[in-house]
C-alpha cells in the first residue's frame, strides 16, 4: 500500500480512548478536555474490523495509544483479537505504565509485542508537577513489570521541554544497566498554541535533538563517563523514526526523535485512527476521514474506500504547521 508520494504505508496507530489517568501539562489542562460521548467511541469489535480491513490493504504493524490505552475496558481481549488477524505482524502499545504491574503478563500472553512507556522526569516532585496526579514510583513499577513480563524492547519516551529543565544524562543512564531504550522526543506543536489543550506550545520550549545529544555528552564527560556512540546493530527492533546511540557496553540505547529540527516525513509509513473513528493522514494535519460511519453501516467496501482516501491525502511534509484543532490526547499519542 503506497501513498501518492511513493511511501509504503504499513503502520496504523489506533487511539483506544481520549481518557487518561494523568493530566500532563503539555497534553491537556488540569481539568482535562471535553470527553467524547461513549457512543462516539469505536467499540472493540469495530476496532477489530478496522484492523482486519487495514491488514487486507497492507497494514502490518499496529500501535495502540490513548489517552491512556490501559484504562480502556477489554484491552487485553482486543490485543488478542488484533494479534490473531492474518497479515498483522506485531502489536505494540504506548502507555504511562501505571497499570502495567497488574496487566503486563496478560498483555504479553495475549500477543502484545512491545511497549513504549512515557516518562518525562526521574524527579518525584517534578513528576507530580508534570502529570498533575501521578506518582513516579507507579511508572517505575510499570517499567519493572514490562521487563519481568519479557517485553523486548522496552522503550522509554521522554518529551524534552526546555522550561522543565530535565536531567537528560540521568535518563540516558537508564540504558546502561538494563535493556531499556530511552528516546528523547522534541516538543511538538500539537493542539492549540493558546493553551486550550495544555500548557501551550512555544518555540522557546523546543530543544533540538542535536542540542540534547551535545548536552548529554557534556554531562557524561563531566561525570567521567564515555560519550554516546552510534548504536549500529544494537538498535532495538521495531520501525521508528529515532536515531540511536549507546554508551559503550550498555545493555540499552539512547535515541532521538526529531519531528521538527530534522523531520522524517519522507520516511513516514503511518496512518492514525482516532478513538472516535476518524482516519488522519498526518499528525500535524487537521484533515480527517470518517471510518466510524462505514464501520457502523457494516459496509466493508466503504471502509476500504475511507482508507484509500486517507492514503491519498497524506501530505509530502508537515510544512512546519503549528497547532492542530485537536490535542494529542484526542488524536492519539
Amino acid at each position: 500500500m503506497k501513498d501518492s508520494h511513493g511511501r509504503v504505508i504499513d503502520y496504523l496507530r489506533i487511539s483506544l480512548t481520549d481518557r487518561c489517568n494523568f493530566r500532563c501539562i503539555y497534553c491537556m489542562p488540569e481539568e482535562g478536555v471535553q470527553q467524547m460521548p461513549h457512543d462516539e467511541i469505536l467499540r472493540i469489535e469495530e476496532i477489530v474490523q478496522a484492523v482486519r480491513v487495514a491488514a487486507g490493504m497492507g497494514i502490518r504493524s499496529i500501535r495502540l495509544t490513548g489517552g491512556e490505552p490501559l484504562v480502556r475496558l477489554g484491552v487485553v481481549d482486543l490485543v488478542r483479537d488484533i494479534a490473531g488477524i492474518p497479515g498483522i505482524e506485531n502489536v505494540s502499545m504506548t502507555t504511562n505504565g501505571v497499570l502495567l504491574p497488574r496487566m503486563a503478563a496478560d498483555l504479553k500472553a495475549a500477543g502484545l509485542s512491545r511497549v513504549n512507556i512515557s516518562l518525562d522526569t526521574l524527579d518525584a516532585e517534578q513528576f507530580r508537577q508534570i502529570t498533575r496526579r501521578g506518582e513516579l514510583q507507579q511508572t517505575l513499577d510499570g517499567i519493572d513489570a514490562a521487563l519481568a513480563a519479557g517485553f523486548d524492547p522496552v522503550k522509554i519516551n521522554a518529551v524534552a521541554v526546555r522550561s522543565l529543565n530535565q536531567d537528560y544524562l540521568q535518563f540516558a543512564e537508564l540504558s546502561i544497566d538494563r535493556p531499556l531504550h530511552v528516546r528523547f522526543i522534541e516538543y511538538m506543536p500539537v493542539g492549540e498554541s493558546s493553551g486550550a489543550h495544555g500548557c501551550g506550545w512555544g518555540k522557546e520550549d523546543v530543544i533540538s535533538c542535536e542540542e540534547l545529544f551535545d548536552a548529554i555528552n557534556e554531562q557524561a564527560r563531566a561525570k567521567g563517563l564515555p560519550e554516546l556512540a552510534a548504536a549500529g546493530d544494537g538498535r532495538p527492533v521495531g520501525w521508528g523514526p529515532a536515531t540511536y546511540f549507546a554508551f559503550p557496553g550498555a545493555q540499552g540505547t539512547v535515541g532521538f526523535i526529531s519531528p521538527l529540527s530534522r523531520h522524517f516525513c519522507g520516511q513516514c509509513n503511518r496512518l492514525r485512527l482516532t478513538a472516535d473513528g476518524k482516519l488522519r493522514p498526518c499528525l500535524f494535519s487537521d484533515e480527517e476521514f470518517d471510518l466510524r460511519g462505514a464501520l457502523r453501516a457494516s459496509d466493508e467496501e466503504a471502509q476500504r474506500a475511507v482508507f484509500a482516501r486517507a492514503l491519498g491525502a497524506k501530505p509530502d511534509d508537515h510544512h512546519d504547521k503549528v497547532g492542530t484543532e485537536r490535542g494529542m490526547s484526542q488524536i492519539g499519542g
